[in-house]
């Protein structure tokens, strides 16, 4: 085990259980803390790692870091615990069940020197930093809108948030990140169609302060996982998949000339190229950034203040589908 990054992993859930696998292969895990102390331990036996069935006593060692995997409602005091320990914080999304607590635990961690990480997975997704590349080099020329489409089946793992916090955040965080500005306004349709206590539909509207517009669609209705993302820009029509890992470059030309009356064989020439990017686990990326941050100093690729605003983002999102109206971010 590298002894400059030692990981200790609170919460092995659906999610967690990755996020340990993954700790393993990089020969950082320390140890594994949850109340669930069947599954747990087994887990720590099959990674070769002591189990805490209390948290605090895992808080207590030389660990470095500790990454939080459990429902959203404990993130607050588990994270808090962690930074007054002195220990470096991943969490994963949202940070806190609101604004104020999340601002807290980003205050603590500055005033320590301690990284704040959160893992909004999608930004270290490689298509993500194949349409952020090219967007930096201007080769689709400027974004007029961003649209995306994540859909599936409901998921037995959540009980706490809608999927606008489980699923919409995700988009709402990488149109941020690829708009490179804040969110303006947002507006939201949807509702409930399931025996859930939360919204399991909803179509979100962005408008970012430079001019940008995001569509993000979600659900849990659909017998189909649908994770992708479509970008319109002034030279490309550029559509990327989450879980293939492909992009699509589209554009078209038409002569000068052509006959006007008869429009349906208009002489359109379409250029479609199709990219293979590098595969790579979006998970393994985001704890090596995690990592480095920690070992080598600088920021993560999603800090605490930005995950904030991903955060207030996705809260008007939700209270704009319970009143009914746009929501004016300040």
């Amino acid at each position: 085990m590298s002894s400059d990054f030692k990981a200790g992993m609170i919460g092995v859930g659906s999610m967690g259980k990755n996020h340990a696998r993954v700790y393993s292969e990089m020969g950082a895990l320390s140890g594994i803390a949850d109340a669930d102390i069947e599954t747990a331990s087994g887990l720590a036996d099959r990674f070769g790692v002591q189990f805490y069935s209390d948290y605090s006593e895992m808080l207590a060692t030389d660990i470095t870091a500790v990454n939080v995997a459990t429902p959203t409602v404990t993130h607050y005091q588990i994270v808090r615990d962690a930074l007054e320990a002195g220990k470096h914080v991943l969490v994963e999304k949202p940070m806190c069940s609101n604004l104020e607590q999340s601002r807290e635990l980003v205050s603590i961690a500055e005033a320590n020197g301690l990284v704040l990480a959160v893992g909004l997975i999608e930004r270290h997704n490689p298509v993500v930093k194949f349409a952020k590349d090219a967007i930096l080099e201007g080769r689709f020329g400027d974004v007029v809108t961003l649209s995306s489409r994540r859909v599936s089946s409901m998921p037995g793992r959540i009980r706490d948030v809608g999927v606008i916090m489980d699923l919409g955040v995700h988009d709402i965080d990488v149109m941020r990140y690829l708009a490179a500005s804040p969110v303006k306004s947002v507006y939201t349709l949807g509702g409930t169609r399931s025996e859930v206590d939360f919204e399991d539909h909803a179509n979100i509207q962005l408008e970012f302060e430079n001019g940008i517009m995001g569509l993000v669609e979600v659900n849990w209705l659909t017998p189909m996982k649908v994770r992708r993302l479509a970008l319109t820009c002034l030279q490309n029509y550029v559509e990327v998949d989450y879980i293939t890992q492909g992009a699509t470059v589209s554009s078209s030309t038409l002569p000068e000339t052509y006959d006007t009356a008869n429009l349906y064989h208009l002489p359109i020439e379409f250029h479609v190229r199709h990219v293979s990017i590098k595969k790579q686990e979006p998970l393994r990326n985001e704890l090596e950034d995690f990592r480095k941050a920690v070992v080598h100093g600088g920021k993560p690729l999603v800090t605490g203040p930005d995950a904030i605003e991903t955060l207030r983002a996705s809260e008007a999102a939700v209270e704009s589908l319970t009143e009914g109206k746009k929501v004016l971010l300040e």
